[in-house]
């Protein structure tokens, strides 16, 4: 494989565009002006690789048309008459919206599908990643984010760009975010079932360019995201893109050909010894990332977001794919290797998705020691925790510590989980204390899809309800969640919107509902959540030892108390009625400098327990002296005092 740039390149004398096809007979570069194409035939080179270059300026509208054998039983999936985006294309003139065309054999697609744009980039200066080791990631959907925000103009609104507006970066500044957590802004298609529903995918899970910016998410193309980045560093904010490379919105046998199908099918997706598309994301196919041209292909899309955007990080969507060969998943796969030894990449903050429904896909705590990972273990032990179910106060302690059970397999001693309770997939926070099941009927899909079991309750009543005691009951559930969460050791992860009690009446599947059902609703937001997730992260940068990646030894770092004040017993830790616990923690208190012990009391019974701490103890968020009786269903922050 040549290391020749890809894509369209321009230049003084005129534009070089290149693509990969091994198994095409023919590739014409497709230029158009006004309502006018050419087609230009390209010239392969030995390296599978077409070439041409033409006087087209920057600004010029593109694409690639590939002929050769259609035979998709075969793998083969060449049609002259499909438009196809080039792989490597940087701006598309519009979003992609699906036809059944585009799946059509022999059927022109030359007014359906998005021309790429010929782009002059510029660098911008790198610095070190706006992050920390324990930091708050604070996940946004742009769309829902800011479509209700009243501050932020109409006109900006559900953009990147509205991403810079002075309230958001107030907002994330007083929540202590150290990084936003962007959920997918390339270009993405619907999936071919949601356009007879009348709905749309809003959340972008569906990627076909891998290096372009959607029109209807960041119209001002890499200049708006790069504009948007500077101001949140400016603010000491980071930026974190979720990326999708397990998959192509291409689908599956019956899907669209846009781009990589067209190109060179065999290449760019896995397939079984009878060539039938392999499927182990859920979605119709499987990107073949132990592919050379695959795997230049994500890091070349990696790098462009790093060098011209300024991006200081990157979550990899079912990222179990990235490490995949024919013989299963590799911790130490190329890809991998290939990420961690690129000099723009080296120093990036990366995030897995340590899944995919593939054989052997659950992979928590297995990747490469650089990697963060989602920590969907933990989720669910907090979860099943404050429900009541029995015999998990160890599962919270070891949720607490880091979870070194999963992170310490491979001689680590610092835990890479991303601790998180709700994230954009499943249940929102407020949803877990307010509902039993999924209520997903706006689906569609008579209320089958999405997660059947979401360790969840409702405190009385299913859904939206008036009765002020149901009300103050699940706020003090959301408040002890939003406690456990900031208590926990290593990266937190925090959905946008849960800290105020969002919700999306009970939909745990919302990726259709570009609509109110997942806008935030800024007017709706609990002032008592909200000044509740501010504390608790003023209290996290107080005291390191919250945040702190490092596995707990017991060796004076660590004390586990009975409420009572006595010592964790193997009956108290065994035992499925163990309702609450003390986590003791030696730390630094960086407002006053010294030496000191953080206590965190967990309290999950619907009554108040009592509370033993030896020695003179203040409450960490409001400065009095602790009470007697920790209340029900409530964690307590003290700290020592002498």
């Amino acid at each position: 494989m040549t290391d020749s740039p890809l894509g369209a390149h321009p230049a003084a004398d005129g534009t070089a565009f290149s693509v990969v096809s091994r198994h095409a007979d023919r590739v014409d570069l497709c230029l158009f002006e006004g309502g006018h194409e050419t087609r230009l035939p390209m010239q392969r080179g030995a390296d599978h690789v077409w070439r041409t270059r033409t006087q087209a300026p920057a600004g010029t509208a593109y694409g690639f048309r590939a002929d050769g054998i259609y035979a998709p039983e075969r793998g083969l999936w060449f049609d002259p008459a499909k438009l196809l985006v080039d792989p490597y294309a940087v701006t598309l003139d519009r979003p992609f919206h699906y036809d059944p065309a585009l799946s059509a054999h022999g059927v022109d697609t030359s007014g359906l599908v998005p021309r790429a744009i010929v782009t002059a980039l510029e660098e911008v200066p790198i610095s070190p990643p706006f992050w920390t080791k324990g930091g708050l990631l604070y996940e946004v959907a742009v769309r829902p984010f800011t479509m209700m925000h009243p501050d932020v103009p109409e006109a900006q609104r559900g953009t990147v760009a509205a991403l810079a507006h002075p309230a958001i970066i107030a907002h994330l500044r007083a929540l202590g975010v150290s990084a936003i957590e962007l959920m997918p802004i390339t270009a993405w298609i619907d999936e071919r079932h949601l356009p007879p529903l009348g709905l749309t995918n809003g959340w972008g899970y569906n990627p076909v360019a891998m290096m372009a910016l959607d029109p209807r998410l960041v119209p001002g193309g890499i200049k708006e995201l790069r504009d948007t980045v500077a101001a949140l560093h400016a603010a000491g904010i980071g930026v974190v893109l979720d990326l999708v490379f397990n998959h192509s919105g291409e689908s599956d046998r019956f899907g669209a050909t846009l781009s990589m199908r067209g190109l060179d099918n065999l290449t760019y997706y896995r397939h079984a010894s009878d060539l039938t598309l392999i499927n182990d994301t859920g979605c119709g196919n499987t990107i073949d990332c132990a592919h050379p041209v695959v795997e230049r292909l994500i890091i070349d899309s990696l790098r462009h977001f790093v060098r011209f955007a300024g991006i200081d990080g990157f979550r990899f969507d079912l990222g179990s794919i990235l490490g995949r060969d024919q013989f299963g998943f590799r911790r130490e796969a190329p890809l991998f290797k290939s990420m961690l030894a690129d000099p723009w990449l080296k120093d990036r903050l990366l995030i897995a998705e340590p899944w995919d429904i593939g054989p052997g896909g659950y992979q928590l705590g297995e990747f490469p020691a650089a990697f963060l990972e989602w920590n969907d273990r933990a989720r669910d032990d907090i979860r099943c925790f404050w429900r009541g179910d029995a015999g998990k106060i160890g599962a919270l302690a070891a949720a607490l510590s880091g979870s070194s059970a999963h992170f310490s397999r491979h001689g680590e001693r610092e835990t890479r989980s991303v601790t998180f309770i709700a994230a954009h997939d499943g249940f929102t926070l407020a949803d877990l204390v307010a509902y039993n099941g999924k209520h997903n009927e706006a689906n569609g899909e008579n209320n089958r899809d999405g997660h059947n079991e979401n360790h969840s309750w409702n405190n009385g009543t299913e859904g939206a309800t008036s009765d002020p005691a149901i009300l103050e009951a699940r706020r003090r559930d959301l408040m002890a969640l939003l406690s456990t969460l900031f208590a926990t050791r290593g990266a937190i992860m925090l959905t946008a919107g849960d800290e105020f009690g969002r919700s999306q009446q009970g939909n745990n599947n919302a990726y259709a509902q570009d609509n109110a059902i997942t806008w935030v609703d800024w007017s709706a937001a609990d002032p008592i959540l909200m000044a509740h997730a501010q504390a608790l992260s003023a209290l996290r940068a107080r005291f390191p030892a919250l945040s702190d990646p490092g596995f707990l030894t017991g060796d004076g770092d660590v004390a586990w108390k009975r409420l009572d004040g006595g010592d964790m017993s193997g009956a108290d830790w065994d035992g499925g009625s163990t309702q609450g616990l003390v986590m003791i923690l030696a730390t630094q208190d960086v407002r006053t400098g010294r030496t000191t012990r953080l206590a965190v009391a967990v309290n999950r019974a619907h009554a108040p327990a009592a509370l033993g701490l030896a020695g003179q103890w203040q409450d960490g968020l409001s400065g009095s002296a602790p009470p007697a009786l920790l209340a029900a269903r409530s964690i307590g922050f003290f700290v020592e005092t002498a």
